[in-house]
């Protein structure tokens, strides 16, 4: 019988673990967590400058690139040795009915959330797999892939393919001892949000409907992701976990 450990993070020292989006909130929260839990992380973003604050607080190696194009993403990860990977990068749209959307940037959330987090699994995982040694992937979704939100049209779009992209990526590399799962957030109350979320129209009703009555923060984000990551999960793969405060459970 194995020795359970109460260790945050379990088996993540010194491994190499990539993380898109890594400037933004969610995602520094993840790069935090992941150089306290002794991970060797790879901070990814459109560019350097944008991530000089994370890097200069946690000690992350930078890496810039865009996820909108292959062949940056080739470039970047081609010869990179990794054992895990967060797909944290994305882009909120619009709020848009399907009756009004703007098709273009509907495209362009596809492209980002779904596409981008596709080309970061392909190169990333043909990395994992020469090395042999397994790994784990976790993709950051959204509440809004598991039940109908008012206009999110594209955003809860891109990341029902991202929750499929989750379920075939676990299918396909669980022979290679390599592990996909994906977190589904509600919303984390930021001034970037505040512009929508925070209007008491929506606030109010959307919180009432929640069981736990308030908005997620970052670290609650984070949390279960490095948990996922980490060997404490090690018989998880194919897992879209929503982290919504009970509110897809309606």
């Amino acid at each position: 019988m194995s020795t359970p450990t109460t260790t945050v993070g379990a088996g993540l020292a010194g491994r190499t673990v990539l993380v898109t989006g890594a400037a933004g909130g969610i995602g520094g929260a993840i790069v935090r967590r992941l150089v306290a839990a002794g991970a060797d992380v790879v901070a990814a973003g459109r560019d350097e400058a944008g991530l000089a604050a994370i890097v200069a607080e946690t000690g992350a190696r930078p890496l810039a690139f865009d996820v909108e194009h292959e062949e940056s993403v080739r470039g970047a990860l081609e010869g990179l040795d990794l054992y895990g990977v967060v797909n944290c990068a994305g882009f909120g749209g619009e709020i848009a009915t399907p009756m009004d959307t703007d098709i273009d940037v509907f495209d362009r959330v596809v492209r980002i959330n779904a596409r981008g987090a596709l080309l970061v699994l392909k190169y990333a995982s043909r990395s994992m797999v020469r090395l042999g040694r397994g790994g784990a992937v976790v993709n950051v979704s959204s509440q809004a892939s598991l039940v109908a939100l008012p206009g999110h049209i594209s955003y809860g779009s891109s990341k029902a393919a991202l929750d499929n992209i989750t379920r075939v990526g676990a299918l396909e590399l669980g022979g290679h001892g390599i592990r996909v799962n994906g977190v589904n957030p509600t919303v984390v109350m930021t001034p970037m949000s505040a512009w929508y979320w925070g209007r008491e129209d929506v606030e109010t009703p959307f919180l009432e409907a929640m069981p736990l009555h308030r908005w997620a923060t970052e670290d609650e984000i984070a949390a279960p992701v490095v948990f996922l990551l980490s060997d404490d999960a090690s018989m998880i793969t194919g897992v879209s976990l929503a982290v919504d405060g009970g509110y897809s459970c309606r």
